[in-house]
């Protein structure tokens, strides 16, 4: 069974999250735990309005550094940092542990894990480019949520799977929440 960390920052896009954790919850053979930034509940609350316990994971407090993943020797397979914001993205590029999102982070990178940021941000800014390509350098999975089009979605749900399958593939969870390119001979593709 995977293990997996999950990171909800305060960037728009708390969708993301929700599927993401819809999905894990119930499609994936996975232990997960859950950490919001302080920022992330009240953007959470105003975008999804649902209560994340319901999920049923184990959800952790930001400044609650006692948890497992905020140690390398614990068993973890890999993160997620749903949506990421470029604060957050810089903070962890710099190695600035100031929450359990980003010491989480920082042990993924040092422990060369799996660290997918879903980095939702528009435009990026000289600065956040630097920090992203310092990530990239530093061994993290730099995803921003910008989804394809070639699946033909229909709905609003249909973009954002595009992006949580494509998330969960690099942390190794399989789905089929997206259909997957298979070529311009693709006779779905009308």
């Amino acid at each position: 069974m995977k293990r997996l960390v999950v990171g909800v920052t305060g960037a728009s896009g708390a969708i993301y999250a929700a599927r993401a954790l819809e999905f894990l919850r119930d499609h994936a053979h996975a232990e997960v735990d859950v950490v919001f930034t302080r920022t992330a509940r009240l953007v959470w609350a105003h975008e999804v309005g649902t209560d994340p316990a319901a999920y049923g994971f184990r959800t952790w407090n930001p400044g609650d550094f006692t948890a497992p993943f905020a140690s390398g020797s614990a068993r973890v397979d890999g993160m997620l940092v749903v949506p990421c914001s470029t604060g957050s993205a810089a903070r962890i590029a710099h190695g600035l542990s100031t929450d359990l999102v980003g010491r989480a982070a920082d042990v993924m990178l040092k422990e060369r894990r799996p660290l997918v940021l879903v980095v939702r941000e528009s435009p990026l800014s000289l600065v956040h480019l630097r920090n992203l390509t310092q990530l990239a350098e530093a061994g993290a999975i730099v995803m921003p949520a910008a989804p394809g089009f070639y699946h033909r979605p229909s709905t609003i749900l249909d973009l954002v799977d595009q992006v949580v399958s494509r998330a969960l593939d690099r942390v190794g969870i399989e789905n089929e929440l997206s259909r997957r390119w298979s070529g311009l001979g693709d006779p779905d593709a009308g």
